[in-house]
């Protein structure tokens, strides 16, 4: 096995329909409001799509991407704007009350959809089904369709920025059903770099500070979750927040464990809690290493340094296909620049194994196409120089190493 090419499984590419592709999988009660909505834009012919568009949907052009990057596996977050959206729901806020209905009907369109692009290649593929926050009821519906539909990707569960109080938040108890019901199916609760942060509005200032507070409000989820008691209520839950990095989470645990040891004790400092039921069983460190997993994209050294207080179970690789922050079309050398000191078993496991145990791909069925197209040892093992570095990449990894950052 040493000498076998990796089994690479992407934890995070992004995939959605076109306007035509997402029209035919509405209700079609809402295909007139649809077609008003787009202001009578019609999708070019494919030719002047451009690939960086079609490779959201197109099976040849996807498929040969991914096999010219070793990659096998894929885990399929959304991406394209779906219907009576104004942006990708991986970095749209939730619905205002009085767009619900219609959003409903977008992301049921997507969901749809979602499940018959994973057909087209159900080995390769596990899809993330969407869900909103508005109605609980119809989330439980809608995981009942992610479910049936076998989209094994599971929940992309909503972060709810703090400016949204229309919304309960994640630790509210309104949520355990919408919980139960992804215990009960089996499914993978996600949550992605992008959502959560409150509107700023429009403009270089309020861009600028989305962007130095993305990170944060991402971690919002996890962080309400593992203090909410939602591990304690349902044990069986697993929970991956992608494209967020992992070396942020041992200091941040040990900041939640101090605050659950000062609840059970009854006070932190001058703050009495005295008479306050706590939620709490176990630190939450400990359930974190139970039900939680990192969804590291392409880890950064720093990352990987730190991976023995996350736990090397728990980390998965991604290249963020098709985005251009990811590292298509330049994997190998971005595994080249991290990876080189990595031990095999643990490259192993967060190169594929970790994405095959969590989202239920049979490895048996990939590896023929592992020994196809991926990645050898002996690649990985050779360092990358620095008059290697791709300079056209947008790939933070690049550019950081480019510029000593």
């Amino acid at each position: 096995m040493s000498n076998d090419p990796y089994l690479l499984i992407t934890a995070d590419t992004h995939a959605g329909g076109s306007h035509a592709q997402y029209r035919e999988y509405l209700d079609p009660e809402y295909r007139e409001k649809f077609d008003d909505w787009r202001g009578g834009y019609k999708n070019p012919s494919q030719e002047h799509y451009g690939s960086k568009k079609m490779r959201n949907w197109d099976y040849d052009i996807r498929t040969a991407d991914q096999n010219s990057q070793g990659v096998v596996g894929e885990v399929v977050f959304p991406n394209t704007v779906p219907p009576f959206f104004r942006k990708s729901i991986v970095t749209a806020q939730p619905p205002a009350p009085d767009h619900y209905e219609l959003a409903l009907a977008g992301i049921r369109a997507h969901n749809r959809w979602l499940k018959d692009f994973c057909a087209e290649d159900p080995h390769r593929r596990a899809g993330i089904g969407l869900i909103l926050p508005n109605d609980l009821d119809e989330a439980v519906r809608d995981i009942e369709f992610i479910a049936e539909a076998g989209l094994r990707g599971g929940v992309l569960l909503p972060l709810i920025p703090p400016d949204c109080t229309w919304l309960k938040p994640l630790y509210d108890p309104a949520w355990d059903r919408v919980l139960a019901a992804i215990q009960d199916h089996d499914l993978v609760i996600n949550q992605h770099s992008g959502q959560g942060s409150p509107n700023y509005g429009e403009g270089p200032v309020p861009e600028a500070l989305w962007i130095s507070e993305v990170t944060f409000y991402c971690q919002a989820g996890w962080r309400h979750l593992l203090m909410s008691g939602a591990y304690e209520k349902f044990p069986k839950l697993k929970y991956i927040l992608t494209e967020s990095g992992c070396a942020w989470v041992a200091p941040m645990l040990k900041q939640l464990d101090r605050i659950h040891m000062g609840f059970k004790a009854g006070a932190i400092g001058e703050m009495n809690y005295e008479g306050m039921e706590w939620v709490l069983k176990d630190p939450p460190s400990e359930y974190a290493a139970r039900n939680c997993y990192y969804g590291a994209s392409f880890p950064s050294l720093q990352d990987l340094e730190g991976i023995d207080d996350v736990g090397e179970d728990h980390v998965l690789w991604g290249n963020d296909y098709p985005h251009y922050e990811g590292t298509f079309p330049y994997n190998t050398e971005s595994l080249r620049l991290t990876f080189a000191d990595i031990p095999e078993a643990r490259r192993r496991k967060i190169l594929g194994l970790n994405a095959a145990e969590l989202y239920g791909f049979d490895v048996e069925k990939l590896m023929p196409l592992a020994r196809e197209h991926g990645p050898t040892p002996e690649e990985v093992n050779t360092p990358l120089p620095k008059d290697g570095i791709p300079r056209d990449s947008m790939c933070y990894l690049f550019t950081n190493a480019l510029y000593g950052v």
